[in-house]
């Protein structure tokens, strides 16, 4: 099997919310997501998705994605697409870095692996666990008493993991913190999620105000070396997430004892190959996980699905419906969350079949 064709698609999703804001007062209200097709020259079709998180988030973004396709497709006609590893090392070798470019390819191909041996991605990315698992809703950052009062119309929707975005105000954070964790209940999780966003000192200070609190501190720093310095000073579980981009980077943060879970999220690694193995380093070494995305639609929750479900529950934190914060369809046979929980799709590959009526006309074609 060789791939003939590669064909981008640009989507716009809006949020069912209006928008959605973390630190740094960075806000989005309608998310620019990529579609990818990958066709075979056996006439298969498998797709993928990639939705960067605004160009302010990541090294990411959505123009990014389908300016770097076009410079790395024509390397790839010709290529098998059931290959992965090998066609991983041949992206890598024909486009230096941009990993989120690659995610997309790589996630099609997984689809198509699933088609042409009718297996779902989630039993070639390791077995199914269970029937389902559960779902964490984020909480967009607005004031502390806004946030608590979301806290019941998500805790009715079956959520029982919250990631409170602070990151902002040292003094308003610790509030928001507060608030929110006196409106869940006993086996409910928060954490709060600086997404970079506060200084060592503000961390520090956040930490120690809420250190009586049942709190997990989520990437307080934007570096590295920033965030291990915080961990060292808290008691608090830690999890890292913009610092893992690699495993690499997951095996000398492990080494280090910089942190207690870590968010995988698939296009900062590249794919569904390079997100998995990640993902089974973790499960050696015991290290518990969030599985996501930086954004997407039907197409990436989907993708999310399938490794979140072929992952062992006792390391599996938490994962995300990100289908259900926007207000558009592009795929059916997504999965759906129902009261709280989700589960991977059992049709080959990733088993969706995107509504090319939304997508309309390809903005990149590469044969």
């Amino acid at each position: 099997m060789k791939i003939s064709r590669i064909l981008a698609y640009r989507v716009e999703l809006p949020l069912a919310e209006g928008s959605y804001r973390w630190s740094g007062g960075k806000s989005v209200s309608v998310f620019d997501s990529t579609v990818v097709a990958v066709e075979a020259d056996t006439g298969l079709i498998g797709y993928g998705e990639v939705c960067p998180l605004g160009p302010f988030y990541l090294p990411a973004y959505a123009g990014g994605v389908r300016a770097g396709i076009a410079e790395l497709g024509p390397h790839l006609i010709g290529e098998d697409p059931l290959q992965l590893e090998k066609l991983n090392r041949r992206m890598d070798a024909a486009l230096q870095g941009h990993p989120y470019v690659k995610s997309g390819i790589d996630m099609a191909c997984w689809d198509i692996l699933g088609r042409a041996t009718q297996l779902s991605a989630c039993v070639l990315l390791g077995g199914r666990y269970g029937q389902d698992f559960g779902l964490y809703r984020a909480i967009s950052q607005e004031t502390p008493d806004a946030m608590a009062g979301r806290v019941a119309g998500y805790r009715a929707e079956g959520y029982r993991r919250f990631q409170l975005k602070v990151g902002g105000d040292a003094d308003e954070d610790i509030e928001r913190i507060r608030q929110v964790r006196a409106a869940l209940e006993p086996g409910d999780r928060l954490v709060a999620d600086a997404n970079t966003g506060w200084r060592m000192h503000d961390a520090l200070r956040v930490a120690r105000a809420v250190r009586d609190l049942d709190v997990y501190i989520e990437q307080p720093c934007r570096t590295y070396a920033e965030c291990v310095s915080v961990r060292r000073h808290t008691d608090h579980p830690f999890i890292l997430d913009e610092s893992i981009d690699s495993l690499e980077m997951l095996l000398r943060a492990h080494g280090d004892g910089a942190m207690d879970l870590v968010n995988i999220k698939i296009s900062k690694l590249g794919g569904l190959t390079r997100a998995c193995q990640v993902r089974d380093v973790c499960v050696r070494l015991g290290i518990a996980m969030t599985v996501e995305d930086s954004w997407g639609g039907d197409i990436v929750t989907a993708a999310i699905a399938h490794l979140a479900h072929s992952t062992p529950p006792e390391l599996l934190f938490s994962t995300t419906d990100f289908n259900s914060y926007v207000t558009v369809g592009i795929a059916d046979g997504a999965p759906h969350r129902n009261e709280g929980r989700m589960a991977a799709g059992t049709g080959p590959g990733l088993g969706i079949q995107p509504r090319m009526e939304v997508l309309g006309k390809p903005v990149v074609e590469v044969s």
